[in-house]
């Protein structure tokens, strides 16, 4: 089997890398050219996997890598991940995380329509949440323009879908986390912002909205629902999340018992974290994914994130 990753160099793009690998798959990836490149998420598989290059906004670069490399399955990871820059950069991030999965559909339709296609969409759709807990067929209500674009992009893969006879399935993800995640998402900020303060490096770390809900999981554990999605023999959309919901004020609280710190010494409110619309709560029911695909988070809450602060830890006493 062969798979094209786009987004190959981010959080999930590297946990899904592994997977395909540990299943005998051929892997190839989308990188951009930049003057600075970034691979340290996958600079210990690299020399296991293609990578080539192209654009999202670029529609016949898209078509080159898909002829070049004639793949089974392509995972659509990439975007302009980070909500609050969706306020700074909203056309950036609707020309991405819109127009962009427009562009590898239309890849796949002109290259090869038995490619089976996963797009990545987000809980960020449901927004101003219609009911709880959210499920496959929640309205949505996007509150960010990362939400609304998003929106789109998993419109236009049921459209292309049923247009064009594609197996084009969405993975309708919850906040998933890891130690590879960004240290300008929340998470990752705290964990590494405890690591700092217990190895004497920081004394405090500022934080927007405490009281913000959110259902998260480990993002090692979701890439395998991406991946049993297009197994399946026809193609379906899918929430994937733990059904637990936790505020970020207990993600701080866990995150600092941890270390044996008081977060109450240490955290400050920074109005310049909040964001202009909230989304004040999530929480998904994955039965569907349950039931069709069997798939079943091996990480609980307190576990993802002793798993981020221990590795915080370690990566900054090396550092030192």
């Amino acid at each position: 089997m062969r798979a094209l990753i786009t987004g190959i160099t981010g959080q999930d793009g590297s946990y899904l890398t592994e997977f395909l690998l540990s299943k005998g798959y051929e892997v190839f990836g989308v990188v951009r050219r930049a003057s600075t490149e970034s691979f340290e998420r996958i600079d210990h598989i690299k020399d296991k996997i293609t990578l080539l290059q192209a654009d999202l906004l670029d529609q016949l670069s898209l078509i080159s890598v898909v002829e070049e490399s004639k793949p089974d399955e392509i995972y659509n990871l990439a975007a302009q991940s980070f909500v609050p820059t969706s306020w700074t950069q909203p056309v950036l991030t609707g020309e991405f995380n819109a127009l962009g999965v427009t562009k590898v559909l239309e890849a796949i339709r002109l290259v090869n329509r038995k490619i089976k296609f996963y797009q990545a969409s987000s809980s960020e759709m449901f927004g101003k949440v219609r009911e709880t807990p959210q499920t496959e067929a929640t309205p949505l209500y996007p509150r960010s323009p990362y939400g609304v674009a998003k929106v789109y992009g998993h419109w236009i893969t049921i459209n292309y879908r049923e247009s064009y006879d594609i197996f084009a399935t969405s993975g309708i993800l919850f906040n998933h986390e890891s130690p590879r995640r960004g240290l300008e998402f929340v998470t990752r900020k705290i964990t590494n912002g405890v690591a700092r303060i217990k190895l004497g490096l920081d004394d405090n770390l500022a934080l927007g909205n405490l009281d913000a809900k959110r259902d998260w999981g480990y993002a090692g554990d979701y890439v395998k629902a991406m991946w049993l999605m297009l197994q399946q023999d026809k193609p379906d959309d899918f929430v994937i999340s733990t059904g637990e919901t936790h505020s970020v004020k207990e993600f701080v609280e866990e995150a600092f018992s941890i270390a044996d710190l008081d977060w109450k010494k240490y955290v400050t409110k920074d109005p310049r974290f909040m964001r202009p619309a909230e989304v004040d709560f999530l929480v998904g029911d994955s039965s569907k994914a349950k039931k069709i695909l069997g798939w079943e988070p091996e990480y609980d809450f307190k576990g993802l994130v002793k798993l981020m602060v221990e590795a915080d830890i370690k990566l900054l006493g090396e550092k030192r």
